[in-house]
Order: structure tokens, then C-alpha cells, then sequence
């Protein structure tokens, strides 16, 4: 498996924004690793690009009707279980408008073009962080430090439109999502998505492990 990191440019200051979501010990929590990743902040308009490859998914049969259903709004879910073992890209691009992200995932498939999954990072909301994936769909996130991860989990689902903002029901929502950054030694670091609905159980589960480059 021939996997990479790319930085471009280089982080200019400390970045505090997951440390001011975490807290001091929650912070200290994560290993070193995380914490360099997280902890860098980006010129405005720079990028991180991180290469590695698909190495585990799961959909389910409501997962997949789901996974379709969603391309509709930009495809935020993966359902090609060809994407195994290809290429996977993640780019994390500093958005000095609204002092956020943006966040570009690639996965390669079998045939045909690659799965380009589009989405905004704002440091805002009752939670403190939300995830725009696209027509007004937002997620607000609870961000919690464990002795090697960091996670990411929904709180809830909401609609943005003409500067109005309604929180969807708990019945419209797909589910619980949980995204990890689980570090795993070595330079490398697993990146995880679960969408786990209460009455239908696990929909869509998909592993990527990442390696940073050698300084």
C-alpha cells in the first residue's frame, strides 16, 4: 500500500480551535500525533492533502437506497464497496471567509470516475462545530478526545435556507454519525465513518488509513 502526505504550504501558528471545543485535558488526551494535526493552522486559501486507500466498507441494503438517494446533495456518503483497496484522497483547505474548513474527499472506484464527497467545516452553533454538506444540509458536531482518537459525532441534523434555520426531527434524521481520527503509530492514522440508524442499525461503515510524510 503506497501511501503519502502532502503539505502545501506549511501551517503558519498554533491552531486552537479543537482545543478551545475540547478543553485542556480532553486536549492532552490525544496522542502527540493527533494533536500536531489538529493543532496546525493553515494560511488562508492553503491546503493539506492527505493520500492513502480505502481498507474496509459496509453498507447495508437501507444503506445503499440511502447512499443513492444522498448523491442527489452531493454524494456525502460512500456506496461503491469497489472503492476497497483503491486510492483515497482527503484535502482540508483553510476558509478564511468564514474562518473554517473546507473538506474534499476522493475515493477511487473500480471504473468510471472517482466519488468526490464536498463539504464545510464552521466553527459555530450550539455545539461549536457544524459540517455543511450541501443544499442547506448542515450536522452539528460534538467533538470528544479519547487516549487515541479524535471523534467526531452528529448531535443533529439541520436545514439552512434564506438565513433561516430549522433543527430536522429526530425522524427525518438517517442516523448517528460518528467520523474517528484514530491514530495508529507509525506515522499513520485511520480515518473512520459510521452511520448507525436506532431502528435499522449499522448503514454505512468505511475505514482509510493515511500516513504522514517524513519531515
Amino acid at each position: 500500500m503506497h501511501i503519502r502526505h502532502i503539505i502545501s504550504p506549511e501551517a503558519r501558528d498554533p491552531d486552537t480551535r479543537f482545543y478551545d471545543l475540547l478543553g485542556q485535558e480532553n486536549w492532552f488526551r490525544l496522542p502527540p500525533a493527533v494533536r500536531r494535526r489538529f493543532g496546525k493552522k493553515l494560511k488562508a486559501g492553503a491546503s493539506v492533502v492527505y493520500q492513502g486507500e480505502v481498507t474496509a466498507m459496509k453498507i447495508s441494503r437501507l444503506g445503499k437506497i440511502l447512499a443513492q438517494v444522498t448523491r442527489l446533495i452531493g454524494a456525502p456518503l460512500p456506496y461503491d464497496l469497489s472503492s476497497i483497496g483503491k486510492p483515497a484522497v482527503v484535502t482540508v483547505t483553510e476558509d478564511c471567509a468564514s474562518s473554517g474548513q473546507f473538506w474534499i474527499r476522493q475515493y477511487g472506484r473500480q471504473s468510471g470516475f472517482p466519488q468526490l464527497v464536498h463539504s464545510s467545516k464552521r466553527f459555530a452553533g450550539s455545539t461549536g462545530l457544524e459540517e455543511y454538506i450541501g443544499f442547506g444540509i448542515g450536522i452539528a458536531l460534538r467533538v470528544e478526545a479519547t487516549n487515541d482518537a479524535l471523534l467526531f459525532k452528529s448531535d443533529h441534523y439541520f436545514l439552512k435556507v434564506f438565513g433561516r434555520r430549522w433543527r430536522l426531527p429526530r425522524v427525518l434524521s438517517p442516523g448517528a454519525l460518528t467520523i474517528g481520527h484514530h491514530d495508529l503509530g507509525d506515522s499513520k492514522f485511520l480515518f473512520s465513518l459510521n452511520l448507525h440508524n436506532r431502528l435499522f442499525g449499522l448503514l454505512v461503515q468505511q475505514d482509510a488509513v493515511f500516513q504522514d510524510a517524513k519531515e
